[in-house]
């Protein structure tokens, strides 16, 4: 009789079987509970820039461009209108102070200040002439004056003489009233004469005053009016160099007409333009420093402009101490202005990365083939790094480059 065989459960192919739903569960849950879920994305290495964050010293300061002005500049106005008669010295010419640039011609305004001129000089003339008769007046009462004490020097004794003559009826009575009736006439006079003088003598200094006054004045009108022929004459008001619009002999020029400048040679100054947001941080003295051929000069805000246009405001700034060869007028400086004292600070160069991330966060560098996304915190910044308050330290490795095509993505792989 044959005998049964029971069939074995755990064959190879079951166990087999199970081994692999093991296998996979296991795969499914260690994925579930231990894989990096963070989505992921592959960049090429070559593409972007990575910078390590240092400690260094770090100054606040803003690049801004400014222009060559000379130091100092005096524009040419004309102060009475003509025509130019003759062109001495054109445009580009190293003047002197006083040198003849070029004259104007103007018939009706010479016709008009001799005009002037002449009545002036009647004027001062009549003045004079016052004065002359004030001062003749007064020699004239001197004069009586004088004529009358001659007299009472001659009758005084005589009377005296004749009183005591006729208290011893020793003469006519007769002779001695008319002595006497002399004397008094003649004492009397005086009194009169004198008072008149007295009081002429308060009113004649009070109009020779007055017209001393007239005539000074009437003199510096006439000196004044003598000197508009010479505002025809354009001449230079310091040394330096001469620059102007083309002229033509015969060319109208109005009054107030801008005929050109006078540049001081060899000073320089540099006006910038800086945007208002910085205002509050801007203050005289405050330093820059500028590259010229090669070589750093340092330069200090001397001036600042109150007037504040199209969201930007303008200083002067002045080289302190040596001044650039070979530096002229119009051209542009890029400079950097300091802000701040100087800092030791952790320091993140900058990059493209923050127009994307606003300095919140960044992707550090986990190694040398993955970046992973870090939240941090930034501070102040320059034209070259930012100060850094948080999430990371010196020897960090982190993308500086834009962020533009990585999406949401939190890790990157590096190829």
């Amino acid at each position: 009789m044959d005998k049964q065989i029971k069939k074995k459960y755990w064959t190879l192919k079951r166990i087999g079987t199970y081994a692999g739903i093991s296998v996979l569960v296991i795969f499914i849950g260690y994925q579930f509970i231990f894989a990096d879920r963070r989505s992921k994305l592959k960049i090429e290495k070559d593409k972007i820039t990575i910078s390590e964050v240092k400690r260094g010293e770090f100054k606040e300061f803003i690049p801004q461009t400014g222009t060559v002005e000379p130091a100092r500049t005096v524009y040419l106005d004309a102060i009475e209108g003509g025509n130019i008669k003759r062109i001495v010295r054109e445009s580009g010419a190293v003047l002197k102070e006083g040198d003849v640039i070029l004259e104007l011609t103007n018939l009706n305004r010479e016709i008009s200040v001799l005009d002037q001129e002449s009545n002036l000089t009647q004027t001062v003339n009549r003045t004079r002439d016052t004065r002359l008769t004030i001062t003749q007046n007064a020699l004239r009462q001197e004069e009586s004056l004088i004529t009358i004490d001659n007299a009472l020097a001659t009758l005084k004794p005589k009377y005296e003489r004749q009183k005591k003559l006729f208290e011893k009826n020793l003469i006519a009575k007769q002779d001695f009233e008319q002595t006497e009736a002399d004397y008094q006439a003649n004492l009397k006079r005086r009194e009169i004469t004198y008072k008149a003088y007295r009081l002429d003598s308060i009113s004649r200094m009070q109009q020779i005053v007055q017209l001393d006054a007239s005539e000074k004045k009437l003199l510096q009108s006439l000196n004044g009016v003598g000197k508009i022929l010479d505002n025809l004459v354009i001449k230079a008001p310091i040394d330096g160099q001469l620059s102007t619009p083309h002229w033509e002999i015969g060319q109208a020029v109005t009054q107030g007409q801008r005929l050109g400048q006078v540049d001081l040679v060899g000073s320089y100054k540099v006006r910038v333009p800086i945007d208002e947001l910085y205002l509050p941080k801007i203050s005289e003295g405050l330093p820059s420093t500028t590259d010229f051929a090669g070589k750093t000069y340092r330069m200090l805000i001397t001036y600042i402009y109150p007037t504040i246009q199209n969201g930007r405001f303008e200083v002067d700034m002045n080289f302190d101490g040596e001044t650039p060869q070979g530096i002229r007028r119009g051209q542009s400086l890029r400079m950097r202005i300091e802000l701040g004292q100087a800092s030791e600070e952790l320091l993140l160069p900058v990059g493209g990365f923050y127009k994307d991330t606003g300095g919140n966060w960044v992707f550090v560098m986990d190694g040398e083939g993955k970046a992973v996304k870090r939240d941090i915190k930034l501070g102040r910044k320059n034209s070259e790094n930012f100060e850094v308050l948080e999430g990371l330290k010196p020897g960090d490795r982190v993308i500086t480059s834009s962020y533009e095509n990585f999406g949401n993505n939190e890790v990157l792989i590096l190829d």
